[in-house]
């Protein structure tokens, strides 16, 4: 492969890594994001907003999280004197570490990848 590589230029391995089933995507980094903005923020529709994306792509993103996994990973409360909310469960938040572990070892993955390149 060296061979291929032009010796002035500087190259380097991009990816993303996300989790699917037979139902589609359950875990990505804009799922990720999501979940992290709900867990700071007590609210599906501010994450929404703070993402610049639509409530409903983000109650559809969470309700297909939900579906696919053994447990909720966002619990959510309706309106009513206190308003209402959504807090990412524990196993949301296990999700969330698992998820950002896995990054880090695609990410690991990648380096080693391109220092065999250039071996």
């Amino acid at each position: 492969m060296k061979a291929l590589l032009h010796p002035t230029k500087t190259y380097c391995i991009n990816g993303r890594v996300w989790l699917e089933t037979d139902e589609g995507r359950f875990l990505g980094i804009g799922r990720l994001e999501l979940l992290e903005h709900i867990a700071e923020l007590g609210s599906i529709s501010k994450a929404a907003q703070a993402m610049g994306m639509s409530y409903k792509r983000a109650w559809d993103l969470v309700s297909s999280m939900n579906a696919q996994a053994a447990a909720p990973l966002v619990s959510t409360q309706t309106g009513g004197t206190k308003g209402g909310g959504a807090v990412v469960t524990e196993t949301g938040q296990a999700a969330v570490m698992a998820f950002k572990g896995l990054q880090s070892r695609f990410q690991e993955f990648m380096a080693l990848e391109i220092q065999r390149l250039h071996a």
